[in-house]
């Protein structure tokens, strides 16, 4: 059976600017995710139903993409299948010449003195554009890589001086005065750290909703919000915008590296340098992590194609400990993508929890 009639000759198209994500493993499944930018509404649909979604583009008609459906699955879809993807497209207001869907609500979180958020900017994403027309420049292959080596190298030092370093941290925490200096300059990292993901997913085509500060007293940090990064153009796109922050918290460091190791400096000075050199370090690759929500964790999910990672991989392990037949249904790469996770996640932990335990020997025994 196949579309008959006026149904056939309909040329269905999505309303522009609707996104379409790549198939993303979701426990045993692969999903799709479909988002409307104007409503910020969103879902999940399975690989036949994203087949027909994406073809939908005002040009080819229900006959053609049915046509091109039954070559690649087999079969044909009659009215009444056609009726309904038609209906729930347009009931969500994906449709052009549907009415848009009303935006999601969200009641905003109370603000307290102990916890809330706060927009720093009407317009986040002009904000970010106007820091990617100053800064872009340093995106280009010409400044990234000549960037990335000096991290590179400032890191090798890091390394091989970290016992030397680990002092620092431990003079600097007798002095106020550097303490307080270096805890104003880590946090100026966090701002950037989060200016960094807005500036590249701008780059990169995206959209960014807000920046903010959002305070868990005593902690406060800056947030920017990239608005459709599951849907940004590729893979290699995603990961980069993940990466840009802890990127930016290293590079941000390169200047007092420089000083540190080539400058003239009294001692205090060289302590707090070596401090902030280290303690700055450990802040960019904690966020490397692939724990939620941290970056690398994003990293980490579009290197697996996946979305919802943490969750499902405990869903199925939990399972195959069980050996309860429903983790056999699992497909083999979610099997291999959900075991790694979780032995690279406790190999990722363990090496954390010994690196502290050697820096704590270190400092106890020199």
């Amino acid at each position: 059976m196949s579309a008959s009639g006026a149904l056939a000759g309909y040329r269905p198209a999505l309303r522009p600017r609707v996104l379409l994500s790549d198939g993303l493993l979701d426990g045993p499944a692969t999903v799709h995710l479909i988002k409307d930018p104007d409503s910020g509404n969103s879902f999940k649909v399975g690989p036949k139903e994203h087949f027909l979604i994406a073809r939908m583009d005002g040009e080819r008609s229900v006959e053609e993409i049915g046509a091109a459906y039954a070559k690649q699955y087999g079969r044909r879809l009659g009215d009444p299948h056609w009726q309904q993807i038609l209906a729930l497209l347009g009931a969500r207001g994906l449709l052009e010449g549907t009415p848009a869907a009303p935006a999601a609500a969200a009641e905003p979180a109370p603000r307290t003195l102990l916890r809330g958020t706060l927009r720093l900017v009407a317009d986040a994403d002009a904000t970010t554009a106007g820091l990617h027309r100053a800064v872009g420049f340093l995106l280009s292959p010409g400044w990234a890589a000549p960037l990335l080596l000096l991290v590179l190298a400032m890191e090798a030092v890091v390394v091989a001086r970290s016992g030397e370093l680990l002092l620092a941290v431990r003079h600097m925490l007798t002095n106020p005065v550097l303490l307080t200096g270096i805890a104003a300059l880590l946090w100026l990292s966090t701002a950037l750290h989060e200016l960094a993901h807005g500036v590249v997913a701008r780059h990169f085509g995206g959209r960014v909703a807000e920046i903010g500060l959002r305070w868990r007293l005593p902690a406060v940090i800056m947030y920017c919000t990239v608005d459709d990064y599951p849907y940004l153009g590729s893979r290699r796109h995603r990961i980069a915008t993940a990466a840009a922050g802890a990127v930016m918290n290293l590079v941000f460091l390169l200047p007092f590296c420089a000083l540190w190791l080539f400058a003239p400096l009294d001692d205090a000075t060289r302590d707090a340098l070596a401090a902030l050199l280290l303690l700055g370090s450990v802040q960019a690759f904690a966020m490397l992590v692939p724990l939620p929500p941290l970056d690398g964790y994003k990293i980490v999910s579009q290197l697996a194609g996946a979305t919802g990672l943490a969750a499902s991989t405990g869903s199925y392990l939990r399972l195959a400990v069980r050996r309860d037949p429903r983790a056999a249904a699992y497909p083999r790469r979610a099997k291999a993508v959900y075991t790694a996770y979780g032995a690279g996640a406790l190999l990722v932990l363990a090496a954390v929890a010994a690196a502290v335990v050697v820096g704590v020997h270190h400092l106890l025994t020199t």
